[in-house]
């Protein structure tokens, strides 16, 4: 208990001794919200993949589709590598750095607003990121609750309460530069937790191939593969078509996220693009691919532990009975590595959540005439507030807000994908386009929440960002053409004349 408690205590001194370090970079809105739009490779990528993986991912979803897929969920990592991280960075990289520092925009919001010249869109899309991303953060708490209460058998409140408490201080004392700071030393936990946890495991099941003949004699309950032994090791396990959804929502879905498009916006320069798109792709597939791989073997714990009551599998306590015979020092660096990919993405949330509310809400809308310090002031309120309100809400979540949070991710990509990529590309979207795009993300989430015409959650946003792509061209097609005068000075910031040295081209 000794080792454990250290080790915590190690963790959060660090947290706010960066928060205090950083405090030089939040005199100006640009610094406290992009950190100045200079963070190097390593800062951007780090503070990509830890805002991507929480303990939502650790703790719920390697142990939910792990039990479901058996090995095969490791495609689920592989696809946030590719898709997720890889494709992200090539296709979006650039091009948001670029167009938004043109546009001189902060937020995904603000982004809409000058992007396609509405001030309305900016508000609706403002909205949207406050109602999803509020129980998207209360979420990420859920996964420790019982990793600490297996670790120190210690309330549940007092770990969400002191998990805020220096998420706020930190936050609001170095703004972006101290989240990103601390998202590498937390990203570097992760990366040496996720390794050993696994080593430990497959270990404690003498070995790899082991593990993987004791998995593949066990019988699938999956109704497409009842009853057959070797569907948990088979190469696309024994449900590929609702693999494929969660691949999809949960490796597409992070294009359309503003927490994770705002990383793009502070990239400092071109080789940030390049060194960050390598490193960012292989933290993904070594936490993302190492969660999910790790959740592959759950059934081999099949124990009373992990059953409620009623004889129903309660999948957040499956990889917490996985760890809970490990060394005490292993279970002190799980608890420290969930901990870190919990507060990097909380920090990520409420930044983004608190910017938002500002700058696309508060801004000209309801405060006339805010100048640069209240502006900063007024977000480092809000962090306070939104903390709050996520820590208020993961202290006794209601149903419909459990809902709401499996949903998040589909509503907010479902809406905010199309238009934003599209608009990166093609001159052609248009205002009604976009609008389209909002209403048919956001309403068939929300739609299929309440009336349930497709069965799984997951694969409903996975629709909903499909419907995006499809939606938004069609009604830019029939609708009004935008102002060609104002959208091609708009682009015209890729065709801006660079001197760039030999090294880094070898055209003549």
């Amino acid at each position: 208990m000794g080792i454990k408690v250290a080790m915590l205590i190690i963790f959060f001194a660090v947290m706010a001794g960066v928060g205090f370090y950083a405090r030089r970079h939040t005199s100006s809105v640009d610094g406290f919200v992009l950190g100045g739009r200079s963070a190097g490779p390593w800062l951007t990528a780090f503070a990509y993949g830890t805002s991507y993986f929480s303990a939502v991912v650790f703790v719920g979803y390697a142990g939910q589709f792990g039990w479901k897929y058996g090995i095969a969920s490791t495609w689920i990592g592989i696809g946030n590598a590719v898709i997720g991280s890889l494709l992200a960075w090539v296709v979006l990289g650039r091009r948001t750095k670029i167009m938004t520092q043109h546009l001189q925009s902060r937020t995904m919001p603000d982004f809409f607003g000058e992007r396609y010249g509405s001030k309305a869109l900016k508000v609706a899309a403002s909205m949207i990121v406050f109602v999803f991303l509020i129980p998207y953060t209360a979420s990420v708490y859920n996964g420790l609750s019982r990793l600490f209460e297996m670790a120190f058998n210690i309330p549940y409140t007092w770990c969400v309460i002191a998990m805020a408490l220096f998420t706020a201080v930190y936050v609001i004392l170095g703004g972006y530069m101290a989240t990103a700071i601390n998202d590498f030393i937390q990203g570097i936990i992760m990366l040496i937790g996720i390794v050993a946890v696994i080593a430990a495991v497959l270990s404690g099941q003498g070995g790899f191939m082991n593990a993987i003949s004791e998995m593949s004699q066990i019988p699938s309950d999956v109704p497409l593969t009842a009853g057959q032994p070797g569907a948990f090791t088979s190469f696309f396990g024994p449900d590929p078509l609702n693999l494929l959804g969660v691949v999809i929502l949960t490796s597409l879905g992070t294009w359309g996220l503003p927490q994770m498009i705002g990383k793009f916006y502070a990239i400092k320069d071109e080789k940030s693009i390049n060194t960050g798109t390598v490193i960012s792709t292989v933290f993904a597939i070594v936490v993302s691919g190492g969660c999910y791989f790790l959740g592959g073997f759950g059934r081999l714990f099949d124990s009373p532990a992990i059953y409620d009551a009623s004889g129903s599998v309660v999948f957040d306590s499956i990889v917490p009975h996985m760890l809970s015979g490990l060394p005490d020092i292993l279970i002190g660096i799980v608890v420290v590595l969930v901990l870190s990919a919990s507060m990097s993405t909380l920090s990520s949330l409420v930044l983004t959540s608190s910017s938002t509310m500002t700058l696309d809400l508060l801004k000209d809308n309801v405060i006339k005439n805010m100048s640069e310090k209240k502006q900063i002031i007024t977000m480092q309120i809000l962090v306070v507030f939104f903390l709050v309100v996520s820590v208020v809400i993961a202290l006794d979540p209601p149903t419909f807000i459990a809902q709401l949070m499996g949903i998040s991710w589909g509503a907010l990509a479902g809406a905010f994908l199309a238009p934003f990529m599209y608009g990166l590309y093609w001159k052609g979207v248009t205002r009604a386009g976009v609008w389209a795009g909002f209403i048919s993300g956001v309403g068939i989430t929300v739609a299929n929440m309440f009336i349930g015409f497709i069965e799984s959650p997951i694969n409903a946003g996975a629709v909903a960002m499909a419907a995006g792509l499809v939606v938004v061209p069609v009604v830019s097609l029939i609708t009004p053409k935008p102002d060609k005068e104002k959208v091609d000075d708009i682009f015209a910031c890729y065709d801006e004349k660079v001197t760039i040295s030999r090294k880094r081209s070898l055209q003549e």
